[in-house]
């Protein structure tokens, strides 16, 4: 399970966690090293690691705003005045009787009520 998590594409960073942190896929265990391979030790691999969050954190600021933008293109800001009618929601519970319960089926709303 956590190698199929560490190998899958995540379009929030565009890359998969384990080659954003390595810059390289992550290997099974029956091919885990090449031939030549060594591991990079020092001063350049802090450096590769602090460019790499940073075009992490870029890219999931890329999507948050883009998410963002989708969520605000449907809100709005409510008024209300003295006298105007409105329906409150009702979020139903297991261990709560429901209010105006009807066969299968409950109301999300209940109202209408005056401010």
């Amino acid at each position: 399970m956590e190698f199929t998590y560490k190998n899958s594409y995540q379009a929030t960073i565009g890359m998969a966690p384990y080659e954003a942190l390595y810059e390289r896929k992550c290997r099974t265990l029956l091919h885990w090293d090449e031939v030549g391979e060594r591991a990079v030790l020092g001063p350049k691999i802090v450096t590769q690691t602090v460019y790499l969050i940073a075009k992490i954190r870029d890219r999931m600021l890329i999507a948050q705003s883009r998410k963002k933008s989708y969520a605000n293109q449907r809100h709005r800001d409510l008024e209300f005045e003295v006298g105007d009618p409105v329906f409150l929601k009702v979020s139903p519970w297991k261990s709560v009787m429901r209010i105006g319960k009807r066969g299968k089926l409950s109301p999300r709303y209940i109202g209408p009520f005056e401010i």
